[in-house]
């Protein structure tokens, strides 16, 4: 277990080289206050800087929700004037961060309801899971909040602009098979079935020759981004680091003697 400044967050490692970040507010549907997002940025750090960590999963306690937004309850104490409300800024936009940078594959594991900011904290996840109860949203529109442009080219890029239109403008929640079928989610597993579903995904990831799987989240997100010459720049030299890598030789090296291969990433 990662030793995080809250017990609203939790962090591990398992032998796998698996990662866990859990949202543990369930008395609060896992809304997010501010000590959380400090332990979000905290427990990516220290995954990002791990290199036995190969993916990261994260999920929120309770059964009820992934992540329900922002904790409203203590706007009054932590943003009750403007130097609050820069210092919540501050924190806040360094766990954002961590999340939409993070270099690692990230899984979703999306049991329950994941409505508003919960949804734009899934959307930082590179592969989602959710049960088919789960229920996904945006009712921004029925409370006159002004919702910012990152989360909503996150979800038009996921979904496509038509379909993020609609979410946005009608404010509806969408069921799990509809968020399937519009690739919001990529597997719906049962509430008995999903946890083992995601570790074994998860373990499938981390067997993979990590510097590969960088290089490929890296060329996802460029392309995301719009091609930009630096983001490019990036990619090729991670391309680049691969072929020169050991993993590359141990994986020419596997096929030719029928083995599976065993990746160290380097």
């Amino acid at each position: 277990m990662i030793d995080l400044a809250t017990e609203r967050m939790l962090a591990e490692i398992d032998e796998h080289g698996v990662g866990r970040l859990v949202f543990n507010n369930p008395a609060k549907h896992n809304a997010l206050s501010l000590d959380m997002w400090q332990g979000v940025a905290d427990a990516l750090e220290c995954f990002e800087a791990n290199d036995d960590v190969r993916v990261v999963v994260m999920s929120g306690a309770g059964g009820k929700s992934f992540v329900s937004g922002a904790d409203i309850s203590e706007f009054d104490s932590k943003r009750s004037n403007a130097e609050q409300r820069r210092e919540y800024g501050r924190i806040s936009a360094r766990g954002g961060r961590a999340l939409a940078t993070f270099s690692k594959p990230l899984i979703g594991e999306i049991v329950g309801y994941c409505i508003g900011g919960g949804l734009a904290t899934a959307l930082n996840a590179d592969v989602r899971f959710a049960t088919p109860d789960s229920t996904f949203g945006i009712p921004a529109a029925k409370l006159g909040l002004g919702y910012g442009y990152e989360g909503l080219a996150k979800l038009a890029r996921t979904v496509g602009p038509a379909r993020a239109r609609d979410i946005m403008f009608s404010a509806r929640f969408l069921d799990a098979d509809e968020a399937l079928r519009i690739g919001l989610v990529n597997f719906v597993e049962s509430r008995e079935t999903i946890a083992d579903a995601v570790t074994e995904y998860a373990r499938r990831v981390a067997v993979n020759a990590p510097m590969t799987v960088r290089a490929a989240k890296a060329a996802v997100e460029a392309w995301e981004a719009g091609e930009r010459p630096d983001d490019l720049a990036k990619v090729g030299r991670l391309v680049n680091a691969c072929f020169d890598s050991e993993d590359y030789r141990e994986g020419r090296r596997a096929f030719a003697e029928k083995r599976t291969p065993v990746f160290r990433g380097e």
